[in-house]
């Protein structure tokens, strides 16, 4: 038994989602999104990390953490869960970071999936994506979607991961799991042989760079269904941003295979529960033909709009999910408007569900004292004489400049001879002349 398999017994005893273990400092859980530290532990210094870290990791790893700094590898506690470690290095010592796998997977109803992903799942060929940011909860859906297939389908599936998380049991289906670095060297070799292996769904745990995302598009074209996932927050965002991976002179020529091959967006956001855990809203795009030709013809600036009328599609929009969540009590207010895109849009959605909550401001420092004294800040803002009266004298303590009336007058050297009024006189430049010559 490693000496942190109990610091991971624990992670899953409380519910944590992640461990995060750093030189010089207590090891940290994030629990329901928050990082706690765990007061059993004492700091841990940097030699014993190395020694704590090497202990897990299998030679190969290794190499590849005292090469390069850094080191992604799957680690797993028969009967308890496998855990995804990221080791790296910082300005105190060597780091990690590890991500609870459950061994159970989750299914739909668990996840709160919409009915639409159960039809993705039953498509033939295509694109779908899962989008989200990191620590979004995107493997966990994915693992579902591909738990559903293998349930009801009899269907050759190759996941391409880095590292593997979820560990499927063959069901109806053939499922080959393939962890880069480990079983092939990057997504796209592993990607183009796939085309070779009679693959019905393929899997790529991130399309990372432009060449994996046009494989993946043509590996769709070419009858496959293909899942994958991308670090977007919206479904629109995530067209934009597999378009905008590639040339300018090409781009016209990817909305053309995007337009056909793209299937399903589903892009989700991790919300804190008021009740304690974490619960997913979910922004839904399933491509219909006015979808298609929005990304064909370069408008997708409007399948916001599109999806807004295509509920009886089983499209969603975030601010939809977040309200859903306000106002059946799972999230508070605050939390999902930390979460919106479109925070004003997203207030009026509130209010349209008779959810009267305002955002206010969240950290303004308090104004300053008022510069004047007190007497004259008491006095109304409205200082127009009444009657013909004249204005109140400015107050001797008062700062220059803030009070009405006349300025204070120039020290008498700097006026001209014979001046003694507020305000120096411009004197006619012939009769200037003629007084300095005498």
């Amino acid at each position: 038994m490693a000496w942190i398999d109990a610091l991971f017994k624990r992670m899953v005893e409380v519910g944590a989602s992640d461990l995060h273990m750093t030189s010089s400092t207590k090891p940290q859980f994030r629990l329901h999104g928050d990082i706690v530290p765990v007061k059993e532990c004492d700091p841990i210094p940097p030699d014993q990390m190395q020694l704590i870290f090497k202990e897990i990791c299998i030679p190969s790893v290794w190499e590849t953490y005292e090469t390069t700094f850094d080191a992604d590898f799957a680690y797993e506690i028969p009967g308890l869960a496998r855990f995804r470690g990221n080791l790296f290095v910082d300005s105190r010592g060597p780091a990690a970071t590890f991500r609870v796998i459950p061994e159970e997977l989750l299914t739909f109803e668990e996840l709160g999936l919409p009915d639409v992903a159960r039809e993705f799942c039953m498509l033939s060929k295509g694109l779908v994506l899962v989008t989200g940011p990191t620590g979004s909860g995107k493997s966990t859906t994915l693992a579902a979607m591909i738990d559903f297939i293998n349930k009801n389908r009899a269907d050759h599936i190759i996941t391409i991961e880095d590292p593997i998380e979820f560990v499927h049991q063959d069901h109806r289906c053939l499922i080959n799991q393939r962890e880069v670095k480990q079983h092939t060297a990057s997504f796209k070799r592993a990607l183009k042989a796939a085309l070779r292996e009679d693959p019905d769904i393929v899997l790529v745990g991130e399309l990372r760079d432009l060449e994996t995302i046009e494989i993946a598009i043509e590996t769709a074209e070419t009858g496959h269904l293909v899942f994958g996932t991308l670090h977007t927050t919206t479904a629109p965002s995530t067209v934009d941003r597999i378009i905008d991976q590639f040339p300018a002179e090409r781009q016209s020529q990817i909305r053309t295979m995007l337009s056909s091959s793209l299937k399903g967006v589903v892009a989700q956001t991790l919300c804190k529960r008021q009740e304690g855990g974490r619960v997913a809203a979910l922004e839904v795009l399933a491509v219909n033909s006015a979808v298609s030709s929005l990304i064909r013809e370069g408008k997708t600036h409007q399948i916001m709009s599109v999806m807004q009328m295509g509920a009886k599609s089983g499209m969603i929009l975030l601010n939809d999910a977040l309200t859903k969540l306000v106002a059946s009590g799972e999230v508070a207010p605050r939390e999902a408007y930390s979460k919106a895109i479109q925070k004003d849009a997203f207030v009026d959605s509130l209010h349209a569900a008779g959810v009267n909550w305002h955002p206010g401001v969240v950290g303004q420092a308090p104004m300053p004292a008022s510069p004047l004294p007190k007497a004259a800040a008491d006095m109304p803002a409205d200082l127009t004489p009444e009657h013909g009266e004249a204005p109140p004298a400015a107050s001797a303590a008062a700062p220059l400049g803030l009070m009405p009336g006349p300025q204070p007058a120039l020290p008498s050297e700097e006026r001209a001879p014979g001046v003694t009024g507020e305000q120096q006189p411009l004197e006619d430049p012939f009769e200037q002349y003629k007084r300095q010559r005498g």
